[in-house]
């Protein structure tokens, strides 16, 4: 897991970012973080 993808996934989750402005090469990792933070929660 790359440090620049936790760093768009926390961006997103607190909403400063959507996931649409993640960089293409890095936005399966960070719905992948996303996705496991989510399955943490349920």
């Amino acid at each position: 897991m790359s440090s620049m993808a936790k760093v768009y996934a926390i961006l997103v989750r607190k909403g400063e970012k959507t996931i649409d402005q993640v960089p293409k090469k890095l936005m399966a990792e960070v719905q992948r973080i996303l996705n496991q933070e989510d399955e943490k929660v349920d």
